[in-house]
């Protein structure tokens, strides 16, 4: 711990030392404020704040916070953000004040779709920021979508480098990463299994958020923990005008979201709640099979005064199922965050969070009386700050600290006559801390550079013994069968709570640079290093509620990733079509992989099951948007690899796949996605995606041989064989009847058809032998053919 300390004092001195130097930098007087949505409050995080006729400006934080500062004389301050009206105000700029600006939206305006930050487009390509995805709530709530429910990550994948494991898989994958290596924050808390009913929905509510932004590179230094992205989600504040209900009733589900003004209109509060009834119709007609979902937002802030706010936000989640009456199956996510925000002066603001999160899992194996109970619990305390020395030079700075509580599981028996003896597995506890500093520096009137440094430190802590085996090998390598084995176990150790039982430490730096090559053009590029601390055990090709994290220790080593991206931004035809080219090349040490025939399930010794490689995935993605006019969207296409090398090492052997790389499930070599929205009239608009994708690698038998009359199936490498190509068109067709002007009830319908022309798109090819003929068959499985939708939605 001490090296840690001396490290955290090292970056502490850089900080300092930077804070000196920028204080040496011209300052003259200062605007700062909030934006925010004139029908319900609503804070506006990207919003542009300009001096007319200067290159001094700002954007929003996520709590629509802004700050400039400029010499003394008369300015016209212009504030705009996409989808609303800009407006410009007179300033005289001769002393520090603070202004607050409330913008409303067009009375009437075309549904634009929007897939970057709302911001003027000079700014977008002057801005560092590159591999960014900034979804607007209505584009995402245009696009047709599985069962009729809104899906914020279904939207995501139809954008360059995001994918799916397929059809009803849960979670997602950036640029050839796995799903465990995504941090997903809803409200900054920790969301680890982010599907409802195995990824047939997501676990966000639209009518409940507000912001959602993707990172796939360039990762903030604010942000740790995780490899590969950082889908950072917010929800709604509520409505401080008036009392508000927005709702939907669907085939499947329905959903209703409170919001108004409290606290004698000094805050103002969100409720949201899903629910979806299949259950119920199953049960009335008397089937013993079920399914059904539900979660619940919640929020409420209230203002103490000009420069303190704090929020209260929460988010509960289960999935139950129930097969037979002898299986049932729950699983859920759970979180809660208490923020301060404070602004201490007009160039410097913070915000403190307390949050707490847990993922459970919980099985109901009736037949055999028992159950299975797992769950991961965290609690994080983080500080972030935002200095705003001048329009040259911004300054983040924070620090932050994660206590795991890790369950692998238990089983318990259902009843004293129950033949399953107990068994509960070690529980794993362990800290994450880290420290960063980023700076965001306009270093000519072209070159605009953001750099920023992180350190992490990760324990694994003591009060469990651990296994030891000879030769400190847990996995070996029997040459005379040619497998892998679990080492020979010779004792254990055992530490106390408060020992550390492996230690971690690691810098991670983060550079990106943007140049302007004219006022419709700019190069960009990056480079970002990170660390991840926590992994999840899955050794099936889509992660199921089953799946385990666990920590790095004695014999997991961190995951580290490099990623490097360039990229070219332009706008066409006075910025009706925008287009976005990059491409990366990203590598991870310490991936692991599993030996053949592993056993994750019930398993207190998982290093006896894994091997420690490394991957690499690189590629070229390509965005065409049309932004403006009664028909936009946009054309997606990605040309990437994603491989990972996996060698015996200490182990023995040649490792997997004779230690050659080999693709890992996530690899897509073409991916091509076309969405498109048009606008009839005030009253219908259609909605059209069209997806491609080559089939996720597999693993497939390449024969077999009798052994003492059984019939053994030999495998080709692994992952050497492919599913066949994805792909699907969905239609949708929105219609809004005649409005009164002054009818509080709005109301519309959308009817959706995924998957048009029934594709029988292959979630996975079985093998097996036809019991009538005796011959070997091939099976595919296939989740969805045509499937339509109707859904009413309204807003009172």
């Amino acid at each position: 711990m001490k090296k840690h300390s001396k490290k955290l004092l090292a970056l502490g001195s850089w900080l300092f030392f930077l804070l000196l130097s920028s204080s040496a930098l011209a300052q003259n007087y200062t605007l700062n404020g909030t934006i925010t949505d004139k029908s319900n409050g609503e804070t506006l995080f990207g919003a542009s704040v300009f001096l007319k006729g200067t290159t001094i400006g700002v954007i929003t934080n996520e709590y629509g916070f802004y700050s400039i500062t400029a010499p003394e004389g008369n300015y016209t301050l212009t504030i705009s953000y996409l989808g609303y009206s800009e407006i410009s105000q007179e300033v005289t700029l001769s002393k520090n004040q603070k202004l607050d600006f409330e913008i409303a939206e067009f009375s009437t305006k075309l549904e634009e779709v929007v897939v970057t930050a709302d911001e003027p487009e000079r700014a977008i390509l002057k801005k560092p920021e590159m591999s960014t995805v900034k979804m607007n709530i209505a584009t995402v709530k245009q696009m047709p979508v599985v069962l009729g429910e809104v899906d914020i990550l279904k939207s995501l994948q139809m954008l360059p480098g995001v994918t799916n494991n397929g059809e009803g898989s849960g979670g997602f994958h950036v640029r050839g990463g796995a799903q465990d290596q995504n941090l997903v924050l809803l409200d900054e808390a920790i969301i680890y299994n982010t599907s409802h009913m195995f990824g047939f929905f997501s676990v966000f509510n639209a009518d409940a958020i507000k912001d959602v932004k993707l990172y796939k590179g360039g990762i903030p230094a604010r942000f740790g923990g995780r490899v590969s992205s950082v889908l950072d989600v917010r929800q709604k504040d509520g409505n401080n005008k008036k009392f508000a209900l927005t709702g939907g009733l669907g085939i499947i589900s329905s959903r209703l979201t409170a919001e108004g003004p409290m606290f004698n209109d000094k805050g103002s509060f969100l409720i949201a709640g899903r629910r979806s009834y299949a259950d119920l119709i199953l049960k009335a007609a008397g089937e013993k099979n079920s399914a059904a979902f539900y979660d619940l937002n919640l929020k409420t802030n209230y203002a103490i005064n000009q420069n303190n706010k704090l929020f209260l936000s929460g988010y509960f989640g289960r999935d139950n199922f129930e097969i037979g009456g002898s299986f049932g199956a729950s699983y859920g996510n759970s979180s809660g965050n208490l923020r301060w925000n404070h602004i201490f002066n007009d160039k410097l603001f913070s915000n403190l969070s307390a949050i707490v999160s847990k993922y459970d899992y919980k099985l109901d194996l009736s037949l055999a009386q028992f159950d299975w109970l797992s769950s991961i619990n965290n609690y994080n305390l983080k500080y972030d700050l935002k200095y705003y020395f001048s329009d040259k030079f911004k300054l983040d700075f924070g620090a932050s600290g994660i206590y795991y509580d890790f369950d692998p599981g238990q089983i318990r028996p259902t009843s004293e006559m129950s033949p399953v003896n107990p068994l509960k597995l070690d529980r794993k506890k362990a800290f994450e801390s880290g420290v960063y500093a980023s700076a965001e520096h306009k270093l000519s009137s072209k070159l605009t550079a953001q750099y920023g440094l992180r350190y992490s430190a990760f324990s694994r802590l003591g009060g469990q013994p651990l296994t030891d085996y000879a030769n400190n090998q847990p996995v070996v390598y029997n040459t005379s069968l040619g497998i892998y084995e679990r080492g020979t176990a010779i004792g254990e150790t055992n530490y106390e709570k408060g020992d550390a039982i492996a230690t971690f430490g690691n810098f991670e730096p983060r550079l990106a640079l943007a140049y302007e090559l004219n006022e419709v053009s700019s190069i960009k590029a990056g480079f970002s290093r990170a660390a991840q601390y926590i992994h999840l055990l899955s050794n099936t090709s889509s992660a199921t509620p089953l799946d385990v994290w666990t920590p790095s220790g004695k014999f997991i080593k961190p995951q580290l990733s490099n990623q490097y991206a360039l990229g070219y931004f332009r706008n066409f035809r006075d910025k009706v079509y925008s287009l976005e080219a990059e491409i990366y090349y990203k590598t991870t040490d310490n991936r692991i992989d599993y030996i053949d025939g592993s056993n994750l399930i019930g398993q207190n010794t998982i290093e006896t099951e894994i091997l420690n490689g490394e991957s690499r995935a690189y590629g070229l993605e390509l965005l065409l948007r049309k932004n403006e006019g009664k028909l936009t969207g946009w054309i997606a296409y990605t040309l990437s690899k994603s491989e990972q090398r996996t060698p015996g090492g200490s182990a023995g052997g040649l490792g997997i796949s004779n230690g050659e790389w080999y693709y890992t499930p996530f690899d897509r070599t073409h991916d091509i996605s076309i969405s498109g929205a048009y606008r009839l009239n005030d009253k219908f608009s259609f909605g059209a995606n069209l997806v491609f994708q080559t089939g996720r690698p597999v693993t497939y038998p390449n024969g077999q041989y009798e052994y003492e009359g059984i019939s053994v199936a030999s495998y080709s490498d692994r992952n050497s064989d492919r599913l066949p190509a994805y792909h699907r068109l969905d239609l949708s067709l929105n219609y809004k009847p005649n409005k009164k002007p002054n009818k509080r009830l709005k109301g519309e319908w959308v009817l959706g058809i995924y998957n048009a022309y029934s594709r029988k798109n292959a979630a996975s090819i079985s093998f097996g032998q036809n019991v009538e003929t005796g011959a070997n068959e091939a099976t595919r499985t296939a989740i969805f053919g045509i499937v339509p939708s109707l859904t009413y939605n309204f807003k009172f």
